[in-house]
């Protein structure tokens, strides 16, 4: 299985992509491989319809969307920024979503996550995201949010939080059996 982890924020030290790409150790199996994108690695311009008219979408938006359709499971944990999508993402998933002929997650099973510092743990976006993104494609399998990333999480451990850490890995093993059913009914 081809699964691609990001965070929705391009900081240099988000804690979002930290999170991911602990979770997404959860699901490492033999044969499976595991991409962790950064969003710094698709840097364009942001979105604009002015833009796009006269350069068209940016080689970046492309090669991300490719990273989307190559994927059989996608794990993204998003900012916070105001209580909604950092721009970052936001533009990023706008430019795809102007690619003629598709949805920008086409279909994909993804789990969607937000952590923050604080003790919503980014819950105003989670909340967006889960009511948005099935109109953009994804077929979202479980949410989950981290609050007070700062105190429940340490690098190279994950999540310190004994109650919060048996709840991620309940949802991380509801997502593999919808994964395995999925495979199953493919074949």
């Amino acid at each position: 299985m081809k699964i691609i982890a990001f965070a929705g924020s391009n900081s240099s030290r988000s804690i979002n992509k930290k999170f991911v790409s602990s979770v997404s150790k959860y699901y490492k199996e033999p044969d499976d491989v595991i991409e962790i994108l950064d969003l710094n690695d698709f840097n364009m311009p942001l979105f604009s319809v002015d833009y796009e008219r006269e350069q068209g979408i940016p080689p970046q938006a492309l090669a991300f969307a490719k990273k989307i359709d190559e994927a059989d499971f996608i794990l993204l944990s998003l900012a916070e920024n105001n209580g909604n999508y950092s721009a970052a993402y936001k533009s990023l998933t706008d430019w795809i979503s102007r690619i003629p002929g598709r949805k920008i997650f086409n279909g994909k099973p993804l789990f969607l996550m937000a952590t923050s510092p604080g003790r919503r743990g980014g819950m105003s976006v989670l909340e967006i995201a889960t009511a948005r993104l099935p109109y953009d494609g994804a077929d979202i399998l479980e949410t989950f949010s981290l609050p007070e990333f700062n105190q429940n999480f340490e690098e190279g451990k994950g999540l310190t939080n004994i109650l919060l850490r048996s709840q991620l890995e309940a949802k991380v093993r509801k997502t593999k059996r919808s994964l395995k059913q999925r495979n199953e009914q493919n074949q």
